[in-house]
Formats: structure tokens, sequence, C-alpha cells
């Protein structure tokens, strides 16, 4: 005599929850163009018990197959189909989306950033980890809806300092021919760059997202620095007097230091507020180096990554300077601290020598 299959309660769950999400994606039209996408299109890096055997079936695919078949899969267990319900969910979920009925405390995702559609840690901080492909496809069309593709990544960066020099300055469009996936899986690619590539694309979809293009309007993204800097220098090509060293100390030279700091580290910014002197007197090449037992030509080489920083972040920085300069140079002004910054930060070709001795 054969004896029946029991099931539990949770399984009646999981096939409720099952069928409704079937007959949403399966009856709603504005679901029609999901049903093409494979079940991995909605999986996150750090999701647990994935249905590896499904990820790489159409979503119409398995909602076609019925549900007995589905859950006698080899290797597909009541967790399994019940991370598979979960990725279902995902499909038809909007941002305000509740956790999926039948889905279990056990197999819900880690964090809420995942349901909010923001890949944010608890404490605010952006996790790579979380980006699905749907996330990254609306990020994408952001960046192309703006025309932003132009834009360097290194220039709306958070930071340099994990992104090598050779990419500070793709542009945009270079990853919008890609998944997510497909960008993991690129050379030279690893958690530390992946993360980075991915936030820039957030941050601007964060400011974009709901913003209209306008035909007699334009949106420009720059770093924050920049606006301000050249107001100021706008400011001062309209003045007749010369600002003052704590003027220039105040309005220049810091917001060019806590830019190094935030994109190459303390140690550069040390050398440079050390050339500077803006805790002092003004370090030479030799006493730096000998300070830090490194060569001088290791300090100068430190030095450069602030000129390779402001050439991404303001490349309009230099010529406005030199306008500057150039201006109050013909009144017969002159500004120790002024010239030094413009030296250190935007220095003429072949001005940082490593065998000078200072």
């Amino acid at each position: 005599m054969r004896i029946a299959k029991v099931i539990s309660a949770e399984d009646f769950k999981l096939i409720d929850s099952f069928d409704e999400v079937k007959k949403t994606l399966l009856d709603d039209t504005q679901f029609s163009d999901r049903l093409d996408k494979p079940l991995a299109y909605w999986a996150l890096p750090n999701d647990r018990r994935l249905p590896l055997a499904f990820l790489g079936r159409s979503i119409g695919d398995l909602l076609k197959t019925p549900f007995d078949e589905l859950s006698a899969t080899p290797g597909i267990g009541s967790k399994k189909i019940s991370s598979l319900v979960r990725l279902l969910n995902r499909a038809i979920q909007n941002e305000e989306s509740n956790v999926p009925y039948g889905v279990t405390e056990d197999t819900q995702p880690e964090r809420a950033g995942i349901l909010t559609e923001l890949p944010l840690t608890e404490d605010g901080k952006f996790d790579h980890t979380l980006v699905s492909e749907v996330m990254w496809t609306r990020w994408q069309e952001t960046v192309s809806r703006h025309d932003l593709g132009h834009e360097k990544l290194g220039r709306l960066a958070p930071s340099l300092e994990d992104l090598p020099t050779v990419i500070w300055s793709a542009p945009l469009a270079f990853y919008l021919d890609y998944t997510v996936s497909e960008i993991r899986s690129l050379k030279t690619h690893g958690e530390k760059r992946v993360s980075v590539v991915l936030e820039v694309f957030f941050r601007i979809h964060q400011m974009l997202d709901l913003a209209q293009t306008q035909p007699h309007l334009t949106i420009e993204l720059r770093p924050a620095l920049a606006p301000k800097l050249e107001s100021w220098i706008t400011e001062k090509l309209l003045s007749e007097s010369f600002p003052s060293d704590d003027e220039v100390r105040e309005k220049l030279t810091l917001p060019l230091l806590s830019q190094i700091k935030t994109d190459v580290g303390e140690t550069v910014y040390e050398l440079c507020a050390g050339r500077l002197g803006i805790n002092g007197e003004p370090q030479s090449v030799r006493v730096q180096s000998a300070d830090m037992n490194v060569t001088r030509a290791r300090v100068y080489q430190l030095l450069e990554d602030c000129t390779k920083v402001l050439q991404v972040r303001w490349p309009e920085g230099s010529r406005l300077l030199q306008i500057l300069a150039k201006k109050h140079a013909e009144d017969n002004v002159n500004s120790k601290l002024f010239t030094s910054t413009i030296d250190l930060f935007f220095p003429a070709k072949g001005t940082l020598n490593p065998e000078e001795a200072n």
C-alpha cells in the first residue's frame, strides 16, 4: 500500500505563496517583460540557500512548471523552494513591498535594504553585496536618461583610494553595456573596485531618479569642491584687492587639502600640509623624506598624486587659478601661500623634479 506524502502547514504556505505570485506574474500585463528573464536576475550576491538548479531558467519557464515537479527537483528542499518564492516576489516588488507571504524569517533578506532597493547597511553605508541586477538596470537607465555617460568615474566617486589611477578617467558609458555579474568578472575588477563603480551609479540614481529632463536646462554633476572654489575665484577676479593669506588658507588651500585627504589618505595629506606650512614652517622634501625614512623620489611621487587627483576632480582649476594669479601679478601683488598652493597642486609641467635638493 502506497503511503501519501505528509504535507506540513509550512508546505501549504509555500504552495499558496507560489500560486499567488504565479497568478500575479502571469495575469498582470505589467510584468510580461519579466517572464523571459532568468531567475538569477533577481538574486543578490549574499543571498543564502539559492535554488541553483533554477537560477538559469526563465521566470516564464518556472511558472509553467507544476509546483510538485519543482519541489521534486534533486537538491531542492523546502528552504530552496522558499528562496524561489522570495526571488519571484522580488520580480513584482515595489519599493514599499513587505516581506512576501510564506517566506519564513530564516529566509528573509538579512537587511531591509534588499526590500527597499537601498543597498545600504544599517548605519547607512553602501554595501555592494546587496546590489541586484534589477537595481543595476535602473541605475544604468538613470545615467543614460540624463546623458551622463561621458562623465568620468573618478570625478564622481566618493573617494579615489580604492580606485587605481588607470580607471579614474574611465567614462561611465563603459559600464552601461555590462550586467553586475559581468562587471564582477572583468579583469582587474576586484571587490573594492566593483564596489566603487556600483556606488557611483547608485549615488547618481539617488540624486536624479525623479528628476525630469528639460530641453532648456541641463544637469551637471561635479564634486562639491568645484563650484565653491570657482565662486571664490570669480569674486576675487572682480575684486580690486588680492586676498590675504588667511583668506587663501580658508577658501583655497584647506578645501584642496581636504579633498586630498578624502582621495589619497592621511599620509599624502600630511605631506602636503607640511610642504605648505599649514601647521608651522614649510617643510622641504629633504626633511620630509628623512622623517618618513624614504627617498626624496618617493616623496615627490606621493606629492604628484595630488596633481593627478585634481586633474580628475577639478580639471578647470589650473586654468582659473592661473588667470587669477596673472591678474594680481600685473597689480604687483603676491601671496606666498597662494603661489605655493598653485605650485603644489597645479604645477607647471616639469616643476616637480626629484633631483631638486629641497
